[in-house]
């Protein structure tokens, strides 16, 4: 399957990019063992990044990154089979499972869970 890993990104930063960085490395944390377990892992900042790059986006929340920050996601999640939403608040992670589920995509609400169903 084809997943994308949703959790907490910039919810609870106060856009500190330190902060942004380890929230994004516990998305990552996720990404080998779904790998190895013969899915692909995808995690919308891995796109949305370099996009929010070569826009000129300053800092979160500006006009680039409502361009591009949650359209990539909502994007990914038409092609994507399922969802791994991990623990935390994060606005944009719970519009991603509420898309999800409106296409009928799986969600798994812990790793454990995917490895599970193989």
């Amino acid at each position: 399957m084809l997943i994308l890993i949703a959790g907490p990104y910039r919810s609870g930063t106060n856009d500190r990019p330190e902060l942004m960085k380890k929230n994004l490395r516990r998305l990552e944390e996720v990404a080998l063992p779904l790998f190895r377990a013969g899915h692909i892992p995808m995690i919308g900042e891995w796109v949305a990044l370099p996009l929010l790059r070569e826009a000129g986006s300053q800092k979160p929340g500006d006009a680039a990154y409502k361009e591009i920050a949650y359209p990539v996601a909502e994007r990914l999640l038409t092609k994507c089979d399922a969802v791994l939403r991990l623990e935390g608040a994060s606005t944009g992670a719970d519009q991603d499972v509420r898309i999800a589920k409106e296409r009928g995509l799986k969600i798994f609400y812990c790793l454990e869970d995917v490895l599970k169903e193989g």
